[in-house]
C-alpha cells in the first residue's frame, strides 16, 4: 500500500514514517523540506501518483488565528484535490479532542474547518482527534506560570504519548476507512492541575503548582470534559509514569 505522511517531518509524521514503513508499506513524505508544499501545491501531483492512503500531521507555523485558519483550510483543500486526482481511497487526518467545545480557540476552530472540509471532501475518511500530548506538558505548565508559580486547571485532562498516537495512526491509516471521527487518550485521566504537577515533580521541577478552576487553557475557559474524550475512544498503553520514565520523556 502506498500512503503519503503530509507533515512527515514532524513529532507524529516522523514516527508514523518509521512504523508504516517497517510494516513494508510504500511511504512518501509531503513536507517542504522534501519538496512538497501542501500551501503552494508544489510537488503533491507527483508525490500523490499511485497513492491508496493520504494522512495528514501537518501543523502550522504559527499560532495566529487567521493564520492558522488559512493554513489548514488551504492546506486541506490541496491534499484533498490530490487525493482526488490520484484516485486516493482513504484520507486520515490528525485532529484535537474538544476542537468544538473551545470556540474562543482559533486553533480549535481551524481543526473545526479542516474536518469539515475532509467529511464533506467525497472521500472515504478516519479524523482522529487526538489529546494533549504527554511531550508538551512542561509547555503547558510554561504558558501557565507567573513568579515562579504554575495556575492550572482543575478540569480534566487525559494526555496521550506521541509513540501511542502513532501507533493508532498507523493502524487506522492500513484499515479500512472509519468514516467518522474516533478519540484518542492516554490511560491516565485526572484533573489538569494533579497529573501535570505530578509529572513536574517526578523530574525535578521545584515549581509551585496551583489548583485554580478559573484558569483556563492557553486563556480559554475550560467545562470540565472540555478536553478528555466523550464518544469513541482508543486508548493508549503508555501512562504518564511509564513515559516519563523513557529517555529523552523530561525533555
Amino acid at each position: 500500500m502506498k500512503i503519503v505522511i503530509a507533515g512527515g517531518t514532524g513529532l507524529i509524521g516522523r514516527k508514523l514514517v518509521s512504523l508504516l514503513s517497517n510494516r513494508f508499506h510504500e511511504v512518501v513524505v509531503a513536507s517542504p523540506s522534501a519538496g512538497v508544499n501542501s500551501i503552494t501545491g508544489v510537488g503533491l501531483e507527483k508525490a500523490f501518483e499511485g497513492a491508496d492512503v493520504v494522512v495528514d500531521v501537518t501543523n502550522p507555523p504559527t499560532f495566529d488565528p487567521a493564520a492558522v485558519m488559512d493554513f489548514f483550510t488551504t492546506s486541506t483543500k490541496n491534499l484533498l484535490s490530490a487525493g482526488k486526482n490520484a484516485g486516493v481511497t482513504h484520507h486520515v487526518v490528525l485532529s484535537i479532542v474538544g476542537t468544538d467545545s473551545l470556540p474562543q480557540n482559533g486553533y480549535f476552530v481551524a481543526k473545526v474547518a479542516q474536518e469539515k472540509l475532509v467529511q464533506e471532501s467525497g472521500i472515504p475518511y478516519s479524523i482522529v482527534r487526538a489529546t494533549q500530548f504527554m511531550e508538551f506538558m512542561g509547555t503547558i505548565a510554561d504558558g501557565a506560570t507567573a513568579d515562579g508559580e504554575v495556575r492550572l486547571s482543575t478540569a480534566n485532562f487525559q494526555p496521550i504519548a506521541a509513540d501511542d498516537l502513532a501507533e493508532l495512526l498507523a493502524d487506522v491509516a492500513a484499515y479500512f476507512p472509519l468514516n467518522r471521527i474516533v478519540d484518542a487518550a492516554g490511560p491516565d485521566r485526572g484533573r489538569m492541575c494533579d497529573l501535570i504537577g505530578g509529572y513536574l515533580a517526578s523530574i525535578g521541577d521545584t515549581r509551585i503548582v496551583k489548583a485554580d478552576p478559573e484558569a483556563g487553557y492557553f486563556g480559554c475557559p475550560l467545562d470540565e470534559n472540555s478536553l478528555v474524550p466523550l464518544g469513541d475512544r482508543r486508548i493508549g498503553s503508555l501512562n504518564i509514569e511509564k513515559w516519563s520514565q523513557r529517555p529523552k520523556a523530561a525533555a
